[in-house]
């Protein structure tokens, strides 16, 4: 079975076109699956819009949380609630599209737990771009983590990560980073495990309304980074 989480923070105006699409191509694919929106402290009717859909697809369920934890803390509640063989997370704005599951499924297999879509392989694949700066703070920072922690690795960032049941319990049980930054530290714990991780390439646009603020966000990466880097022997 695949195990889709989608973390959602105040999304009521743009979960809905997400889950459609996403059952569409499901449903296509004949296989079992579950869709996951983790409602991450939402202030809005994020969770009122993903339940009204629920009558009619049995396979979509809501986790709800408390208070807002960021994004790492609802991918992790959601790939722990999970139980699929394979879990996916993806951005509710499915920015990269859906369909391209098919390519990091394809890497799944012996020593290989983790695949992760990555726009800095081929970016002749990426439909519209992001503004100039949010770009500039997105090559800096995984210019960065590659010295520091995550050599060749060329995204880390991308929002559609694939990992086996094992590599999802192992990697995200002790995670430690809740926001933007956690991508990295499930990384790190994935290679220190002797998972090989493969990066794949994809089709990807960005999406108006972003939730990263280019300055805020950037100072809270690069703090998690550096405290990352002080724990990677404890990792």
């Amino acid at each position: 079975m695949l195990s889709v989480v989608i973390p959602a923070y105040n999304e009521a105006d743009r979960i809905l076109p997400t889950l459609r699409r996403m059952r569409e191509y499901l449903d296509a694919r004949a296989e079992r699956y579950e869709v996951i929106v983790v409602d991450d402290g939402s202030s809005d009717a994020t969770s009122a819009v993903v339940e009204a859909l629920r009558p009619g697809w049995s396979q979509l369920r809501v986790e709800r949380l408390a208070a807002n934890t960021g994004k790492g803390g609802a991918v992790r509640a959601g790939m722990l609630a999970a139980g699929g063989e394979l879990r996916l997370f993806s951005d509710a704005d499915l920015s990269t599209p859906i369909e391209e599951l098919e390519r990091l499924a394809e890497c799944i297999g012996e020593d290989c737990h983790v695949a992760i879509a990555s726009r800095g392989l081929d970016r002749s694949l990426i439909e519209h771009h992001q503004v100039w700066r949010r770009e500039i703070m997105g090559k800096t920072y995984n210019r960065i983590l590659r010295v520091v922690a995550l050599p060749g690795m060329h995204d880390t960032q991308c929002g559609f990560k694939l990992f086996t049941a094992e590599a999802a319990v192992a990697c995200f049980t002790p995670l430690r980073t809740f926001r933007f930054g956690f991508d990295a530290e499930v990384l790190l714990r994935a290679r220190r495990r002797g998972w090989r991780i493969a990066e794949v390439p994809v089709r990807w646009r960005h999406v108006e309304a972003s939730r990263v603020h280019p300055v805020r966000d950037s100072s809270r990466m690069l703090w998690d980074l550096l405290r990352l880097r002080l724990r990677m022997r404890r990792i």
